[in-house]
């Protein structure tokens, strides 16, 4: 497992041009180049009735879990080739754990019980089929993703654009309330843990004022639900 091992860093910028994002980026001394088409993600976001992702994020706890479903592409209709993603934290350290699901509906049939349903399908771990057992969705959440790699393929960098929410409920959703983020960029790099002090020469390249950010946790306070 300590192979799967990487840091994360989130930075949320707000009222800064595109524009100004991608020409710092790409002008960076790193090299960075686009290795991807741009596309659009969709994340269904899990927690306890208690919210203890949410609140696990917001203290820093050391062992964190996140759980979400991601697709690519449309929002509504059949998502087409789900993944279940179980983010797992230790400290600074992230590894996920990946399930293929089959494609479903997203429309006003999506309920607690269906997609919960969904996951204990695919998942056989016993530990993990309890854990899912207490989750319910909470949040979904949609942007347009641009991804980028260093001259060196050491630190992989996106930026997430055009992000808006929807609260999610137990039984009937019918996504009529959206939330958007309408100046909000946020530039994510991944790497190694050998990597840091390159990282720290990157960020010190890029002209802007700097927020730590989860789109879980901006989601929630979003949409009012924490």
């Amino acid at each position: 497992m300590a192979e799967e091992l990487r840091y994360e860093r989130k930075f949320y910028l707000s009222d800064v041009s595109l524009s100004d994002v991608l020409k710092s980026v790409k002008t960076n001394t790193a090299g960075f180049s686009e290795i991807f088409h741009i596309r659009q993600i969709n994340n269904i976001y899990f927690d306890t009735p208690g919210f203890e992702s949410y609140y696990d994020n917001v203290d820093g706890s050391y062992n964190r879990m996140k759980a979400r479903i991601r697709w690519y592409g449309d929002t509504f209709g059949k998502a087409h080739r789900p993944t279940l993603e179980f983010k797992i934290k230790k400290g600074l350290l992230g590894y996920k754990k990946n399930y293929v699901l089959p494609d479903f509906q997203i429309d006003e049939t999506v309920t607690k019980d269906k997609l919960n349903n969904i996951l204990l399908s695919v998942v056989s771990e016993e530990e993990l089929k309890n854990y899912i057992k207490m989750l319910h969705p909470v949040l979904l959440n949609v942007y347009t993703r641009q991804y980028f790699s260093s001259m060196d393929n050491a630190v992989r960098l996106t930026v997430d654009m055009g992000m808006h929410y929807y609260k999610m409920m137990g039984m009937q959703n019918l996504f009529i309330s959206k939330i958007q983020d309408n100046s909000g960029i946020v530039i994510e790099m991944k790497y190694a843990i050998e990597n840091e002090e390159k990282v720290n020469e990157i960020s010190a390249q890029l002209p802007f004022l700097m927020t730590k950010n989860s789109k879980y946790l901006q989601g929630l306070n979003r949409i009012g639900l924490i």
